[in-house]
């Protein structure tokens, strides 16, 4: 599912996926909201903060939407950075203190891990994930979920017969790819991370139609054997 504030193209899963820019805009997945600027610069390069939501209206009940918005594999189907996920621990569906490893690839930056802790969960409603870089693939030496390289979090809320699905991720204070491509760059700083705001709502409002589709598709009922 959703990963880091990595550089590069948005992912559903272990990479990024957010929006960026003033004011909202409406596209196929509904409103998408920008971060709120900062301006980047000094520690952590003014990173940290900022992100997304976007959101959606699904004709569906809220469990059946939960189904799909806490199957970790999903995002695998909609990322272009994400690879594959497990889960970790034995674990095998949502819980606090759950932990999933995502694999992910981008052609900036090459293949890379994340590990996503579940820092909060009240079904059917909330589900949020926090990334961190257990390799220090991007110099990041004490992986700590409490300072993420970035939180992610469906929430879903009853919206008439369907439910409405509110999609997030904010930027935490860890290093990550974007991290680098900003010190790398500084004079691109603003550009950069603008740009990676603005990949990761096209990724998020894929990923939510996804989810809509599916969830407004035939249910298939499995028959006699």
């Amino acid at each position: 599912m959703g990963g880091g504030a990595d550089v590069g193209r948005g992912g559903a899963g272990g990479g990024s996926e957010a929006v960026g820019g003033s004011g909202d805009r409406r596209g196929a997945a509904g409103v998408g909201r920008g971060d709120d600027r900062q301006g980047v610069g000094g520690r952590g390069a003014g990173i940290a903060g900022r992100g997304v939501e976007c959101e959606a209206h699904v004709d569906a009940g809220v469990r059946r939407v939960w189904e799909l918005v806490t199957d970790i594999e999903l995002s695998v189907r909609f990322s272009e950075e994400l690879r594959r996920v497990r889960w970790l621990g034995g674990a095998s569906s949502p819980a606090l203190g759950a932990r999933f490893e995502g694999y992910n690839h981008n052609p900036m930056l090459g293949d890379w891990r994340t590990v996503s802790h579940v820092v909060d969960l009240s079904a059917p409603h909330t589900f949020a994930w926090a990334v961190v870089d257990p390799d220090g693939r991007f110099g990041d030496t004490a992986p700590d979920p409490t300072a993420p390289a970035a939180t992610w979090r469906f929430t879903l809320t009853p919206d008439g017969d369907g439910t409405l699905v509110r999609y997030a991720v904010r930027f935490g204070s860890a290093r990550s790819g974007l991290t680098l491509a900003v010190e790398r760059f500084p004079d691109r700083a603003e550009a950069i991370v603008a740009g990676r705001l603005d990949a990761l709502r096209a990724s998020m409002a894929r990923t939510l139609d996804g989810i809509k589709a599916i969830a407004e598709g035939p249910t298939v009922v499995a028959g006699p054997a």
